[in-house]
C-alpha cells in the first residue's frame, strides 16, 4: 500500500534542491579563476557583425565628443598660417605655439623650473603629455577624410570606419597630395603631377622613369591587402567586406598624410603608443625603421609591416584575416628598391654639407643655425647633412609629469625613440612619434623644456626659422 504524497513536502524539497543548486553554482563561479590579461586578441566574437556595428555606431558621437574636448583643452586649434612659408606644393605652414599652458604659467617660468618641481606641481602642459588615439581602447588605422574621399573616388575602396573619425584638423596635416622627388631623377623635380598615386595611375605616371623592378615594387606599394580594421571578416571596422589597405594609404606618394594607428609591439593596450605616420622620404640614408622597433633595414620594415604590424602585432589574427606574406628575394626587394628612391624635398638655402649658404639665408636663419648646433643641443641627435644620427634616444619626458590615464592611454615612459631626419621637416606635421606637437614652435618649446636648454624668446624664433630652411 503506497503512502499518500504530501504536496507541501514535495514543494519544500524542490525549493531546497533549487537553493542548493544555486549555491553550488555560485561556489563554482567563485572558484573559477578570473580572466588574466592576454597578449592575444580574441579570434571569434560573441555578437554578430550587425549587432557590433550598431553598438559602435551608437557609441561613436560620445567617443568623438570626449576626444574633441581633450584636443580643445590641450591646443589652440585655430587656422593661423605663417606668412610666406609653405610646404613643397604650396600648402601654408601653421605658425605659433599651440600647446596651452596651465593657468598663471608662462614658458619662461616653466623652463626655469626643475623637472621634479614641474612634476610635483602638475605644471607640465597637457599638450606635452602622450597623445591618445581617438578611441585608445579600440585603436586601429584611421585616415583623414580627404584621403578617404580620394581613394573612394579613384578605386571605389572606402576607408571609412563606422566607429571613429580622424581627429586632427586638416590645416595641421601635411599637404595633399604631397610632392614626389626621386634620387635618380632630380632633374624632373616633383614627379607626382599633383596626383595621389594609386593602383589606377601608377603605371602611367612612372612607366619610363622607373626600371621594371622598381615599377613592380611601386605596384605592390599601392596594392590593397587585408588589415586589422579593413578586411573581409566579421570583426572588421568597415561597413562592408573590404579589400584592405595599401602602404601608400598612410605613406601617400611616399610621404605621409598623418594617418594614425597604435604601435603593435607593446602590451597591455593602455601602454600602446599612438603612431604618427612618418615620411618615407630619405629612406636611402636611414638605418633604423619603426619609431621604436629599431628594424635594421627597410626590407625588414616592409616585410614586418604586412606580416604583423597590419594586424596589431598579432600573427594569430593575421592568419584569420589574410596575412600577405611577401617573398623576400623579389617582392620585398622590389618594394624596398622603390622606397629607397624617395628623396627629401629641395632645400635651396643649404650647401652640399647640409649647412646654410649664408649668402642665401636671412640673419634670423643664420642665428637659428647657431642655436641648433650650439646652445639648443639639437645636433647631438640631428647632425648635418640629413639631420639624423640613425640612433635611438630616450628623452625621459616622464621626469616632468606623474603617470596618469588619459582617455584610455596610460601616460608614462615613452622609452627609446628613433631619431627622425629633420630634412624637409616643415612638410611633415604634426611632430614627435605620436603627433602630440602640432607646429615647429610647439616642438621647440617641448625640447627647450625636456633638454633644459633655457632658450630665449629670440633664440626660439630663430631656431624655428632655421628649421623651416631644412
Amino acid at each position: 500500500m503506497t503512502t499518500p504524497c504530501n504536496p507541501k513536502r514535495v514543494s519544500t524539497r524542490t525549493a531546497l534542491a533549487a537553493l542548493i543548486g544555486v549555491a553550488a553554482l555560485a561556489l563554482v563561479a567563485f572558484a573559477q579563476p578570473q580572466p588574466k590579461p592576454s597578449s592575444y586578441a580574441p579570434v571569434t566574437g560573441i555578437d554578430d557583425f550587425q549587432t557590433v556595428m550598431s553598438r559602435m555606431e551608437a557609441a561613436k558621437p560620445e567617443i568623438m565628443k570626449k576626444h574633441a574636448a581633450l584636443l580643445a583643452e590641450r591646443y589652440d586649434l585655430s587656422d593661423r598660417p605663417a606668412q610666406g612659408v609653405t610646404m613643397s606644393r604650396g600648402k601654408p605652414v601653421q605658425e605659433g605655439v599651440r600647446v596651452k599652458l596651465p593657468a598663471s604659467m608662462t614658458w619662461e617660468k616653466l623652463t626655469a623650473m626643475k623637472p621634479d618641481e614641474v612634476r610635483e606641481k602638475g605644471a607640465c602642459p597637457k599638450g606635452f603629455l602622450p597623445l591618445p588615439h581617438p578611441n585608445h581602447p579600440e585603436g586601429g588605422m584611421l585616415f583623414p577624410k580627404h584621403h578617404i574621399d580620394e581613394i573612394n573616388k579613384q578605386e571605389a575602396r572606402d576607408l571609412t570606419r563606422f566607429d571613429l573619425d580622424y581627429d586632427l584638423p586638416t590645416h595641421f596635416l601635411p599637404e595633399y597630395p604631397p610632392a614626389i622627388f626621386l634620387t635618380t631623377r632630380p632633374d624632373l623635380g616633383d614627379v607626382s603631377q599633383g596626383k595621389v598615386v594609386t593602383m589606377m595611375n601608377y603605371f602611367e605616371l612612372f612607366n619610363g622613369i622607373l626600371n621594371p623592378k622598381q615599377l613592380e615594387g611601386l605596384r605592390l606599394l599601392v596594392t590593397p591587402f587585408p588589415q586589422q580594421q579593413f578586411n573581409q571578416t566579421d570583426d572588421r571596422r568597415s561597413a562592408h567586406p573590404h579589400r584592405g589597405v595599401t602602404c601608400f594609404d598612410c605613406h601617400v606618394n611616399g610621404h605621409t598624410n598623418a594617418a594614425t594607428h597604435l604601435v603593435g609591439d607593446i602590451r597591455p593596450q593602455e601602454f600602446r603608443h599612438r603612431l604618427d605616420t612618418p615620411p618615407l622620404r630619405g629612406v636611402n640614408i636611414q638605418r633604423l625603421f619603426g619609431s621604436q622597433r629599431a628594424l635594421k633595414s627597410v626590407e625588414d620594415f616592409t616585410e614586418f609591416e604586412q606580416r604583423a604590424a597590419y594586424f596589431d602585432g598579432d600573427p594569430v589574427i593575421a592568419t584569420k584575416k589574410g596575412a600577405n606574406v611577401l617573398e623576400r628575394g623579389s617582392q620585398v626587394h622590389f618594394m624596398a628598391e622603390f622606397e629607397a628612391l624617395l628623396d627629401f624635398p629641395p632645400a635651396p638655402k643649404l650647401n652640399v654639407l647640409g649647412k646654410l649658404d649664408e649668402s642665401k639665408a636671412t640673419e634670423s636663419e643664420v642665428r637659428g643655425q647657431t642655436v641648433f648646433f650650439d646652445k639648443g643641443q639639437c645636433a647631438v641627435c640631428h647632425p648635418a647633412p640629413y639631420y639624423t644620427d640613425n640612433l635611438m634616444h630616450n628623452l625621459r619626458a616622464e621626469r616632468f609629469f606623474k603617470p596618469q590615464m588619459i582617455n584610455g592611454r596610460l601616460a608614462s615612459a615613452d622609452g627609446p625613440i628613433k631619431t627622425f631626419p629633420l630634412r624637409g621637416v616643415k612638410d611633415s606635421p604634426p611632430y614627435l612619434h605620436d603627433g602630440r606637437l602640432l607646429t615647429l614652435e610647439d616642438t621647440v618649446e617641448f625640447f627647450n623644456l625636456i633638454l633644459e636648454t633655457k632658450l630665449t624668446v629670440q633664440e626660439k624664433a630663430d631656431l624655428v626659422a632655421f628649421l623651416r630652411t631644412l
